[in-house]
């Protein structure tokens, strides 16, 4: 390769990413459809290490799904929460059950072209562990190798059935590795793009602060505070009371708010949250 030429080609989409602004989101994801589609995983450069990037998530506290700051090395009012609630001096199984519940869920996410679609350019294909681990696996089936290789690696056949199939309310897809080894592309101008411009999750999802997320859950623990059951509060949503039976007194009864806030204080004990089913694979 002609390294001046990739140095000056970088800098040239570097002034079109600058000046053109940011795509729509939902335009930044590929998510595989019912049938047969061919995609190139492609070398990821936020996250050379090992591909398929890890991030955990919060599902169903209040009306979003709000990124962990853990994923930011920052403090997590949810996993203090948690830490709280799984304390073995204090044991309860309540406690330990809604600490379940409140768990971070982890995503994972790779960098992918999309075969047919290679105008659309480079995005990001989410799923869980079990697709992480499939695709891992492959990896290491020496007839196969690194299916990522700019130039000797291999397209990928994603197969997807519907719920018809599944027999749940989702869409399951498995993996076949083409047999042919091949570039991504023969242009040396569409590589170095599908190299550079790549979307990076980290920077997609709104990050909120550890007061709003501490918020969100106080909401979530007392929805009799929130809200009377079925009122609309949010953006049209309607948010459902949940019925929490975690005890954390042991002491005179003190103001269900103030109990709350005690947990986040610099004197409380703290300890470490269990991964769970949910933990990286790596």
């Amino acid at each position: 390769m002609d390294l001046s030429k990739i140095k000056s080609k970088l800098a040239e989409q570097q002034k079109k990413t600058n000046g053109g602004g940011k795509k729509d989101n939902k335009e930044l994801f590929w998510r595989p459809s019912v049938g047969k589609q061919v995609i190139r995983i492609v070398p990821f450069k936020h996250y050379k290490e090992l591909q398929f990037m890890p991030l955990k998530f919060y599902y169903g506290i209040g009306n979003k799904i709000m990124i962990s700051p853990l994923n930011f090395k920052e403090k997590d009012p949810i996993s203090e929460f948690t830490s709280q609630l799984r304390d073995p001096n204090n044991y309860d199984k309540e406690n330990w059950r809604l600490a379940k519940k409140l768990d971070a869920k982890t995503r994972y996410f790779t960098t992918v072209l999309v075969r047919g679609e290679e105008d659309k350019g480079v995005r990001l294909w989410q799923f869980g562990k079990l697709m992480c681990e499939e695709l891992m696996d492959l990896c290491q089936d020496e007839d196969i190798g690194d299916y990522t290789d700019v130039l000797e690696g291999r397209d990928l056949t994603i197969t997807t059935v519907g719920p018809e199939t599944t027999g749940t309310n989702y869409n399951r897809s498995n993996v076949r590795v083409k047999p042919k080894q091949t570039a991504i592309t023969e242009d040396k101008d569409s590589l170095v793009n599908y190299l550079a411009d790549q979307p990076d999750p980290r920077d997609i999802f709104k990050r909120y602060s550890f007061d709003e997320i501490k918020t969100a859950l106080y909401k979530f623990l007392n929805p009799e505070e929130a809200g009377e059951e079925g009122e609309i509060i949010d953006e049209g949503k309607v948010e459902t009371p949940v019925e929490n039976n975690f005890n954390l007194n042991v002491g005179p009864k003190v103001d269900k708010a103030d109990k709350f806030d005690e947990l986040f204080s610099e004197d409380s004990p703290k300890v470490e949250a269990t991964t769970g089913d949910d933990g990286l694979p790596f």
